[in-house]
This record gives C-alpha cells, sequence and structure tokens, in this order.
C-alpha cells in the first residue's frame, strides 16, 4: 500500500526544522538545516530535501514562519505610506501618550519610533460617524492625489488605508483601496477592515501599518517557497500557519500576512494542546526554547489561552493570537557584560555567525557555548554528527568574555549563563501563571524545541514543578503540532451594545453576516460542508471597563447565561466577581475546517527496570553544583517501561536531555520522557 506523507516545516532565527510524518506506519523523520537569512526560501527547501528528493506523494504541506515577525523587530519591512482621514495623520506618532508597565518607572524611557514617518502619512476628506452613517463623503480626487504623492514622490510601494469607524462601515476604505489599486496594480494596498473590523483608531492603525510593512516581504518570500516546491513536485496546496492556530492557505497568508507573524511558535502550541487533550492534561504549560527566543503559553483543559490585542515590541495589533509570553534568550542568545553584571540575550548570534563552538565567525560566547563547558552537549554528537563543533573554542570564549571579567572560573562562568537564563525565563513564566491567579506547581511543563529538553528540568526544579515531559522529536515538535491543525479563520465586527436579550436578538443579522463570510472562505479552500464548524463568541465586559474576556455563545444562550459565565470566568481570572450590568463590545466568528491529523501511537512495552547507558562523560550538575560523572543514554534505546535516575543524559541528535541528581525519569506508552523529582513526585 502506498504510503500517505505529511509534511510541516517551521523556520527559526538558527535552524529550519522539517518533519515528515507517514500515515500509514506512523514514523516520524526530522532533518535540520540551518536557516538562511539572505534567502530564507533556500535554508526551508535544504531542510525539506533532506528527508525528500520528491515531493510527488505528499498529501499535505504546513509551514510556519517567523520572517513577518523578524521584520518588524529588526526593522527590515517595506517603506510604507499611510493614508487617513483628514487632520488624523498623527495618529500613529500620538499613539496612547501612555508608559508601558515595564518601563513605568524609567524616566529616560523613550517610546519607539513610528514605522512610518511623518512625510509618508497623508489625510483625505470624508468621514463616518460611529454608527457606520457618512457625515462627509469621501474626496476621490484626494485619495488620487495621496497614491500621487505616495507612489510617484515618495516611491513608496506598500500603502495602509485606515479610516475613522470603519469598523462600522469600511465603504470609504474599500472605495479608496479601489482606487489605488486601479491606478498602480504593482503597488500593495492594505486595509484595515480587510483584517480586523474592532474599533480602537489606533490600534486598527497600527495593525494595517504593520500588515503593509510585512506584506511585500511575505509576498516575495511566499512566492519563492512555492516555486521551489513546486519544482520538486508539491501539487498540493502550501498552508500557512495562522498566529492564532489553524492553517491557511499561501494565497490568504499573501492577502493577511500578518495573521502569520506569530505563526511559528503557535505551531508548537497547537502541537502541546493536542497532547493535553490526547493524553487527558488538564494544566500544561508549554516551554518551546529555539535558537533566539523562548515561548510559553498556559494550557488549561486543552485549550491554549487566547488574546484578541497584543504587541510586537511596542506596536500593537489586534488579531487572534496564542497568548505567548517571548524572551530573547535561546540556544543562540549571547552572554555578556554589562558593568560588572552578567547578562543573557537579548541579542543573538542567530544562524550567522551562530555560536562561537560552530566556528563560523562568532565570538561572543552563547547559551549553546556554555552548554558545551558545562558537559551537556556532545562535540562529536552534535546534529547526530553532521555538524563540526569546536568544543575548545567555546570554552577559550567563555573564559576571556565572561570568566576573567567576572573573576570565576570558567565552569562557574558558564553555570552562570543558566542561572541568568533560568530567572529570565522564570519571570516569563510567572506573568502567565503566578499574575494569573494561577499556581505553576499544579502545571505540567512540556519541554520542547532543540534546548527545551535541555532547560526544562532545570526550570522544573526551580518553579516546583512535579512533570517535565519531553515529546518525541522534541527539536520538530511545533513542525509536528502544524500537523495537528485545521484550517481556521477569525471574523469579527464591534457593536458596543448593552448585554440583553434585545442586543442578542439585533446581532442575529451580524452573526449571519460574519457566518457568511467563514461559510465562502472554507469553500474557496475545499473544505467540505460536513468538516466546516462555526463557532460565535461574544467579548464581554462590565459596563465602564476598558478590557474584556470572551465568551462562547451556545444556542438557546440567554443574557442571563452569558453573563453568568462571564462571572465565573471573571472571578477565575482576577479572583472577583461584580453585580455590575454586562456589556457586548465584540462579535466574532471563527470558522473551523477540519483536516485529518495523526493520532497518538501507543508503543509496545518492550523496556523493563533500567535502561543500559552508552557510556558517561563529567558534567555540571545543578542540584549539587558539583560536576560529577553523568550516565549518557541514547534516545532511540530507550522504550515504554525503562526508568533512569539522575544525573544523567539523553540525547537524540538534534536535542538533548539533562536530569539531574535529584531526579528521575521514565519512558510513557508513547515513548515520551517524563521527568520528575525535586519540588514534584519522586515516587
Amino acid at each position: 500500500m502506498k504510503s500517505a506523507i505529511r509534511f510541516a516545516v517551521d523556520i527559526g532565527g538558527t535552524f529550519v526544522d522539517a518533519i515528515a510524518y507517514d500515515e500509514t506506519t506512523g514514523e516520524l523523520r526530522l532533518h535540520k538545516a540551518p536557516t538562511t537569512p539572505g534567502s530564507p526560501a533556500r535554508g526551508v527547501l535544504d531542510a525539506v530535501g533532506g528527508l525528500a528528493d520528491r515531493l510527488d506523494d505528499v498529501e499535505a504541506f504546513v509551514h510556519g514562519t517567523t520572517l513577518g515577525l523578524n521584520a518588524i523587530l529588526q526593522r527590515r519591512g517595506a517603506d510604507v505610506g499611510i493614508i487617513t482621514n483628514e487632520g488624523f495623520r498623527d495618529l500613529l506618532e500620538i499613539a496612547r501618550a501612555n508608559v508601558p508597565s515595564l518601563h513605568m518607572y524609567d524616566f529616560a524611557y523613550a517610546p519607539p519610533p513610528p514605522l512610518v514617518p511623518r512625510r509618508h502619512r497623508t489625510g483625505v476628506p470624508g468621514r463616518m460617524d460611529a454608527q457606520g452613517a457618512e457625515v462627509t463623503e469621501l474626496d476621490e480626487d484626494a485619495v488620487r492625489e495621496a497614491g500621487r504623492l505616495l507612489v510617484e514622490e515618495r516611491g513608496l510601494r506598500s500603502l495602509a488605508i485606515c479610516f475613522l469607524h470603519s469598523y462600522a462601515n469600511p465603504a470609504h476604505e474599500r472605495r479608496a483601496a479601489r482606487i489605488l489599486r486601479e491606478a498602480y496594480p504593482d503597488v500593495s494596498v492594505s486595509t484595515s477592515t480587510d483584517i480586523t473590523r474592532e474599533y480602537r483608531e489606533y490600534e486598527r492603525t497600527s495593525t494595517v501599518t504593520l500588515d503593509a510593512y510585512i506584506r511585500p516581504v511575505l509576498n516575495d518570500y511566499i512566492g519563492a517557497l512555492e516555486g521551489g516546491l513546486a519544482d520538486a513536485g508539491l501539487t498540493r496546496p502550501l498552508h500557512i500557519m495562522r498566529s492564532g492556530g489553524g492553517a491557511m492557505t499561501a494565497e490568504l497568508a499573501r492577502r493577511a500576512p500578518l495573521m502569520t507573524v506569530l505563526s511559528g511558535p503557535a505551531g508548537g502550541v497547537v502541537g502541546a494542546s493536542f497532547l493535553a487533550r490526547e493524553q487527558h492534561l488538564p494544566k500544561l504549560i508549554s516551554f518551546d526554547v529555539g535558537g533566539t527566543s523562548v515561548d510559553c503559553c498556559v494550557i488549561e483543559d486543552g485549550e491554549p489561552g487566547e488574546v484578541h490585542e497584543a504587541a510586537i515590541d511596542g506596536f500593537p495589533l489586534l488579531i487572534p493570537i496564542f497568548d505567548i509570553r517571548t524572551v530573547g534568550a535561546g540556544g543562540g542568545s549571547i552572554a555578556w557584560i554589562d558593568e560588572g553584571l552578567l547578562k543573557v540575550g537579548p541579542h543573538s548570534a542567530g544562524a550567522v555567525p551562530g555560536p562561537v563552538a560552530y566556528g563560523a565567525g562568532g565570538t561572543e560566547p552563547t547559551v549553546t557555548d556554555a552548554a558545551l563547558v558545562l558537559g551537556y552537549l556532545d562535540p562529536a554528537a552534535f546534529l547526530d554528527g553532521e555538524m563540526s563543533i569546536d568544543a575548545e573554542a567555546a570554552r577559550a570564549a567563555i573564559q576571556t568574555e565572561l570568566a576573567v571579567p567576572l573573576g570565576v572560573t570558567g565552569t562557574e562562568a558558564a553555570a552562570s549563563v543558566f542561572r541568568v537564563l533560568l530567572a529570565r525565563t522564570v519571570g516569563a513564566l510567572r506573568e502567565i501563571t503566578v499574575e494569573r491567579a494561577l499556581d505553576p506547581r499544579e502545571f505540567a511543563l512540556l519541554a520542547y524545541g532543540g534546548a527545551g529538553p535541555l532547560l526544562g528540568p532545570m526550570l522544573a526544579r526551580e518553579m516546583g514543578i512535579a512533570t517535565t515531559l519531553i515529546p518525541q522529536v522534541p527539536a520538530a515538535f511545533s513542525a509536528f503540532g502544524m500537523l495537528m491543525s485545521d484550517l481556521e479563520y477569525g471574523f469579527a465586527t464591534t457593536v458596543l451594545r448593552p448585554l440583553s436579550d434585545a442586543t442578542l436578538a439585533a446581532a442575529e443579522p451580524a452573526f449571519a453576516e460574519l457566518e457568511q463570510q467563514g461559510e465562502e472562505v472554507l469553500s474557496t479552500q475545499g473544505i467540505k460542508p460536513e468538516d466546516r464548524t462555526l463557532i460565535r463568541r461574544l467579548d464581554v465586559r462590565y459596563h465602564g471597563q476598558e478590557h474584556s474576556l470572551g465568551i462562547d455563545l451556545l444556542p438557546g444562550d440567554t443574557a442571563a447565561t452569558v453573563l453568568s459565565r462571564f462571572n465565573a470566568q471573571h472571578e477565575a481570572r482576577y479572583g472577583h466577581a461584580m453585580p455590575d450590568a454586562g456589556q457586548i463590545l465584540t462579535l466574532r466568528v471563527r470558522a473551523v475546517g477540519k483536516l485529518a491529523k495523526p493520532g497518538l501511537r501507543e508503543l509496545p512495552a518492550t523496556g523493563s527496570g533500567s535502561a543500559e547507558p552508552a557510556g558517561s562523560r563529567p558534567a555540571y550538575d545543578v542540584a549539587t553544583g558539583q560536576v560529577t560523572p553523568f550516565q549518557v543514554y541514547l534516545r532511540g534505546s530507550l522504550s515504554p517501561g525503562h526508568t533512569l535516575r539522575g544525573p544523567a543524559i539523553v540525547e537524540e541528535g538534534t536535542s538533548t536531555t539533562v536530569i539531574f541528581a535529584d531526579q528521575r525519569l521514565t519512558v510513557d506508552g508513547y515513548g515520551q520522557l517524563l521527568v520528575t523529582g525535586a519540588g514534584g513526585n519522586d515516587d
């Protein structure tokens, strides 16, 4: 019988992870290739080529990328022009005129400069009111003049349109976009209401600006990737992960590139949610440690936290997105001295030049270099021996750049790198647990990414987490999660009405319109009617509040039942409920197209008792603070039923799990590694 192969690829700051899943045998194959910043599509094609010469038999191909995110963070997007209402050209610069909470006491704080300089922003006459009624007719000649100024005189190739109250009536935005596209067919045009139909003009302007900023970058990348995959024989559509879970076709990703801005980390969260449901883990924290960042997300009852308002480097955006906390600290993060203090990240050595040990020109020590000094990584086994590693160069860099300035030994300096990294990571996890009245000790930790299995058991010891779960192929788990994705699209419109039975009845036409949009999108993606699901949701708040909570609207719901569930969720989140009246802020519809997915396969329990080590080497034990012999095991030799006690190291080529003297490891029925011990249940 012919095998059905599903591909998923995750491109990160240091490596590209490609995974092939055989639906017939359940076999998972992984290949990593270096990220190629100068030509990102080439790195993806190299990773795919390591698994298959041809893609003719591939049934599905899903891709996650942080290319758009990196373009924003590194300020490498397109030069954008903004067209808005007359008198509002400075809205993006005025912003909210507030100081972010993290800089509350920083009197030298300066907000990031706007992505679009003032000379590239212009206003045109025309106005809608908050109910969507036209107050002033759109001046179409002024729109044409704005286009001439920005495109012909300023030389811009990407335009963003955002008008006041267009969430209530997008007619002016749509007409302006048609005028500009007809006049300049080669210029990219983004409109705010194509991305979000929500109020808050500043946030909507920022959102559409970010979309226009990355649109040419994503268009070029997706085009190059689709061409390369087609040359390799791929006949199935290329799907791109959304930041809020689910996948979208590459065609739709071109039209709404901002929806993919966190698509790489989103794949891991989807995979973590799948495991939580399949293995009945009611409380799980996903912990993804890659080359440049640590990404964490809380998953309760199989559902990840989701928000509809977030920020990237200080720029707000209004899109559905997983509630992921990101710290600029990963395997490639640079350790450095700042006025006598050791710091780790946020800047990274990336793929080029990479850590010192890579021998590609890097001179600043990184977390990877520290791991080599501490004995956690075997230079001869890095990436299954496919990559040459210079451990002596790493040791020399740690000694010269860190140990000597700090006045400590090289081992102490390397251990301090992990202590600092751990402190930053704990802070991120506290934001999404302790600061939300959640006790992290009640959660299991799912550690993945290239460095997740190394750092996860350390973090569990620090936070008193009972169990750390290391999935199969952890280095490519985000790519694995993409195989679990459905097609998903979100649609929303602001209403700002009291929560009442009359409002719910009046909202029916708006919901019907949103559902129609969802049906149309799923239909164009070839999803059969029986595989479509439309989920209604309300953003609800107490009257007078600024922020809201999402409440699913179920068949037969009344205002009283919705308010009751909102009160319960508010009390669970914030510790109290109020007697105040409720208010509906936004109507939402999530359109889901079900796709076939691989399932978990139980493995035969061939292992029993203790496994046989493949060798040993000295490494630093954080439980004792000493360098001590660690037994080394090969993951491929471990089977369900095997147990082992630390200190020990489990190697699998693309990732390394480190357990310490007060921890133990067991292999579960799915071949996953469960680390327990300090702070948890050892017996």
